[in-house]
């Protein structure tokens, strides 16, 4: 029921920044009801929580603290990812997943991921 696009990846040296997007859709969308995420991984890795934003605050991981922040424009159905001080380390793919509580489960889409390369 929900589409997730992701943009905004590329190559960029260490110490730079890059802002990920992602645009929901779907019919209908409440985008505002959805907890947001990003997630990164990298060969041979399992995927990992980067940073978080439901209506109660935002979480992030560790080794980003500082470093990126994710936001959140619900009237346009998008959400950032906001990444400063880039290292070598933070090359992945960033994935964008809508999570949400209803009734009887939970509901849980994933865009088909941007990549990000940092190197010199």
């Amino acid at each position: 029921q929900v589409q997730l696009v992701e943009s905004g990846g590329g190559s960029v040296q260490p110490g730079g920044s890059l802002r990920l997007s992602c645009a929901a859709s779907g019919t209908p969308v409440i985008f505002s009801i959805y907890r947001m995420a990003w997630y990164r991984q990298v060969p041979g890795k399992q995927r990992e929580l980067v940073a978080r934003i439901t209506s109660d605050g935002t979480n992030y991981a560790e080794s980003v603290r500082g470093r990126f922040t994710i936001s959140r424009e619900d009237a346009k159905n998008m959400v950032y990812l906001q990444m400063n001080s880039l290292k070598p380390e933070y090359t992945a793919v960033y994935y964008c997943n809508a999570g949400r509580n209803y009734g009887s489960g939970y509901a849980s889409y994933w865009g088909q991921g941007t990549q990000v390369t940092v190197s010199s």
